[in-house]
């Protein structure tokens, strides 16, 4: 199969959909690649890596699109380049639909077969290729909170460690899963003062056997998220519905609660965002200040760092991009009921019910559109 990698244009995305590694094991296995002069630029590989690894590198992205059955990329696709998309065409990447219309009636229109990657599951029901950039999204989210925090980026000017006889800075993160996790742990090492709202019982005892004392592990309810709101210096939004749009835990009116100069950062904004005043911000200009509460809601945090997120990614991603390849998307899908619940648009057919949901599409399963009969 012919395996396109175009050059990520989203502001201030630096990763690739395929590393020179990645490429040559699919070169390896007799598969084409073609990939966008300079789409390895963010992370240390320049043309001639993907040249030695049995790419062919392309001037243009129109040649990309045009000539790849299968494009693998990063981020979702930019108004420009679902114009190039194809009917029949395969696009594995991150989507994130339900809280973008846009770009959803777009890649219906396009007849393309669109998989995300943040709705493949595993075997334990878990997201596997969302995993490896929600853990670089929560360990980066302490640093970006706390260079927020300072004064010269409007924050109250708090250390989120604290010193011998100041009191660290409080760092309150909503939802105890992968983002959540990580966060705490960083937050953790710096020595600030953590808590992790939570409603699952079984989270919170996993969180609560890991942390132990150093950070507190709280049943999230309306009473606990007002309380810990109120004390907070930091609040990490952390929560996730896999293919649905983010829960608002945050309304307008709490931020009256809050203290002046203290930092909301939503992770969970590629998918809507939690708190009811976020908005999408990019690494140029990631913070904005509504009453006095700075916001940080950049969507593709991971791209701060693009070789350790490209790598990271690539691990989870390459035996599904080998997959789709060697046996083609829909035999791949038959045959992998996981993979197959990664499909969201398919032939301008909605085939992911918490997207049809969150958008009011028809819900087509993905078994109908395959032909598959389950037990």
């Amino acid at each position: 199969m012919l395996i396109g990698v175009p050059r990520e244009i989203k502001t201030q995305e630096y990763r690739v959909g395929m590393s020179p590694e990645s490429a040559a094991e699919a070169v390896h296995r007799g598969h084409e690649v073609l990939v966008e002069t300079a789409a390895g630029g963010g992370i240390g590989a320049n043309d001639e890596a993907y040249r030695a690894a049995g790419a062919r590198v392309c001037e243009t992205a129109e040649e990309v699109f045009d000539r790849a059955d299968l494009l693998v990329k990063v981020k979702e696709p930019q108004p420009e380049e679902r114009a190039r998309l194809r009917a029949g065409q395969v696009l594995f990447c991150y989507l994130h639909l339900a809280p973008d219309p846009v770009q959803a009636r777009d890649l219906i229109a396009s007849g393309a077969v669109c998989i995300a990657y943040e709705t493949v599951t595993d075997t334990r029901g878990l997201l596997p290729l969302l995993r490896p950039m929600s853990q670089v999204a929560g360990r980066l989210a302490i640093q970006a909170g706390a260079t927020a925090l300072e004064m010269a980026h409007g924050g109250r000017g708090v250390l989120l460690g604290g010193v011998p006889g100041v009191a660290p800075g409080h760092v309150l993160i909503l939802g105890g899963g992968v983002v959540g996790f990580n966060a705490a742990q960083i937050a953790v090492g710096l020595h600030a003062d953590v808590t992790i709202l939570d409603r699952d019982p079984a989270v919170l005892d996993q969180l609560a056997l890991h942390f132990e004392s150093r950070a507190r592990v709280v049943h999230s309810n309306r009473a606990t998220l007002d309380r810990y709101l109120r004390e907070a210096d930091l609040v990490v939004g952390a929560v996730l519905v896999p293919g649905a749009a983010a829960p608002r835990l945050v309304t307008r009116e709490m931020l009256g609660w809050m203290r002046p100069g203290a930092v909301l950062l939503d992770v969970s904004i590629d998918q809507g965002g939690c708190f009811e005043t976020s908005r999408p911000t990019t690494h140029d200009l990631p913070t904005f200040v509504v009453d006095g509460i700075v916001h940080y809601g950049v969507a593709n945090i991971p791209g701060a760092v693009p070789h350790t997120s490209t790598y990271a990614l690539n691990n989870a991603t390459l035996p599904y991009v080998l997959a789709l390849a060697g046996k083609g998307w829909r035999a791949a899908m038959r045959d992998d009921p996981h993979l197959r619940d990664g499909l969201n648009v398919c032939e301008g057919q909605v085939t992911h019910p918490a997207v049809a949901a969150a958008l009011g599409y028809a819900y087509v399963p993905a078994e109908d559109v395959l032909g598959v009969c389950e037990p």
